[in-house]
């Protein structure tokens, strides 16, 4: 059996061309993303989902043996790193809409309006309104679409500059997504990290509590500088502002917090998303009840032949996704069983750069980067991609699987969101761009300026560069999985 399958490999699994051959699902790929999120601007995960089936579809007329070609496609399906994945999205999916439904946002707009905040000040607060509603809900996008109708052309009106108020949205958004519990981007960089001392993956507790250090540092040099630049020149507000707020003032949002404080103690003291976010989802859910912040109906209801509430919602939110994960962990099989993954990690982690823990993390970081870029700054797909490798690399160095996560996830939302061809630009332009029929006053920020105002994903770039270069916070993985801390540009001794 070892033979015949080493035979596969070498045959590349009975592919005319050999084993490169498997890249072409990933090029189809590649294509379909680019064309989606950049050209047609349409970020529609099932389609992203199609494309990959679509090059796993055209390439199996390049097997030699079909029922072995599918088979290795499904065993890649099959992986346990995609099942966790699968399952924790649907039950995040459920969390984060009950938080979104309930209104949080709205909260944050009577929060801002009752403490009066104006120009520089209000730039400020929209960073962070948009930091804690990214965190509590997940969803770098939703946070986007949620806030900008809101706050943005109210801070125009209250004396923020346009361009560095589009950016602080961003930035706060891409502050969540990196840091938040139910985020894609944390499940996925934790769940393609394993441990090699103990059974299991990286747990999501332990990733979000050792990465808030690298976050929250860059999220307040980020804050400082929205303070600072973010007023539009005098800082004179304008009337209408305060009009905007009240109409969308909802202070029983902030309850929604609540919830969201209880899934991150769980979930950083035992470890355990799954019970972290299911006694989450219950105490939201009746805190919203108790205090009328929605209704039965609100949880799951069937009207006019249709389905709603949050729990269906929840669910079929993440469908896309889940159809994305499905197609490309086929093709992650695929290029697993005919030695493509294992050709390219071990170029990577037998070249001189990765022959240290510190080259080991850069390659980590360009790796990642370069993906991201390549998918249009699509972090979560990128992340998935190119964990599995990253895991792989990551482990010749003995690096923590918190640490690997931490850098990949870390790295992905720094310079390629703000690259030109970044789908959050052409998502961020394209939301302010919905407000121009109903305010005369606003106006879409050019590109390279908004690039220029997001301040947060270049903050972050510049710890986590920091932390690379001089080993600050560099983890092993010891005895049992235990953290080993170690500034030295080699391995510990107990770890090897």
């Amino acid at each position: 059996m070892s033979e015949q399958r080493n035979n596969d490999k070498a045959d590349g699994v009975f592919l005319f061309g050999g084993k490169w051959m498997a890249l072409i699902p990933v090029v189809i790929f590649l294509i379909g993303c680019v064309y989606l999120f950049v050209i047609a601007k349409a970020f529609d995960m099932v389609a992203l989902g199609a494309a990959g089936f679509l090059g796993l579809i055209l390439t199996s007329f390049f097997a030699k043996n079909w029922g072995k070609y599918w088979q290795y496609i499904m065993d890649g399906i099959a992986y346990p790193m995609n099942a966790t994945l699968i399952i924790i999205l649907f039950v995040v999916g459920i969390f984060t809409k009950l938080v979104a439904s309930a209104g949080v946002a709205e909260g944050f707009v009577w929060l801002g309006s009752t403490l009066g905040v104006t120009g520089g000040v209000f730039t400020a607060f929209t960073f962070f309104t948009a930091c804690i509603i990214a965190s509590a809900t997940g969803t770098s996008i939703g946070t986007i679409f949620g806030i900008i109708p809101i706050l943005y052309p109210a801070g125009i009106l209250l004396g923020a500059n346009p361009v560095m108020l589009a950016g602080a949205v961003l930035s706060g958004a891409i502050f969540g997504d990196n840091l938040a519990p139910v985020s894609d981007t944390t499940i996925v960089s934790a769940s393609t990290q394993w441990y090699t001392r103990k059974e299991g993956q990286a747990d999501i507790g332990g990733v979000v509590a050792t990465r808030f250090k690298y976050a929250i540092i860059a999220a307040l040099a980020a804050i400082v500088l929205y303070f600072i630049f973010g007023a539009n020149g005098g800082n004179t507000a304008v009337a209408g502002g305060a009009e905007i707020m009240q109409k969308y003032m909802k202070p029983k949002g902030l309850l929604m917090l609540i919830p969201v404080i209880v899934l991150l103690i769980i979930s950083i003291k035992t470890r355990d998303i799954f019970k972290a976010l299911i006694w989450g989802t219950l105490i939201g859910t009746i805190v919203g009840l108790v205090f009328g912040v929605f209704t039965f109906e609100s949880i799951i209801s069937v009207k006019n032949g249709s389905v709603g509430g949050f729990v269906f919602n929840g669910i079929n939110n993440m469908v896309g996704t889940v159809t994305f994960c499905i197609a490309l962990f086929g093709i992650i099989g695929l290029m697993d069983k005919v030695g493509l993954t294992d050709h390219i990690v071990t170029s990577l982690a037998n070249s001189k750069l990765a022959g240290t823990p510190r080259g080991a993390e850069i390659v980590l970081a360009l790796g990642i980067m370069i993906n991201s870029v390549l998918l249009g700054a699509a972090t979560g797909p990128a992340l998935i991609m190119f964990g599995p490798i990253g895991d792989r690399i990551g482990k010749t160095q003995k690096l923590h699987p918190y640490r690997r996560a931490n850098l990949l996830d870390g790295f992905s939302n720094t310079l390629p969101i703000i690259q030109p061809l970044s789908a959050f630009i052409f998502i961020m332009t394209a939301a302010i761009s919905g407000l121009m029929k109903d305010y005369s006053f606003v106006t879409v920020p050019d590109p390279f300026a908004l690039m220029a105002a997001t301040f947060h994903p270049m903050m972050l770039f510049i710890v986590l560069t920091v932390s690379v270069l001089t080993g600050w916070s560099r983890s092993f993985e010891g005895e049992g999985g235990k953290e080993v801390y170690s500034r030295k540009n080699e391995i510990p001794k107990e770890c090897l």
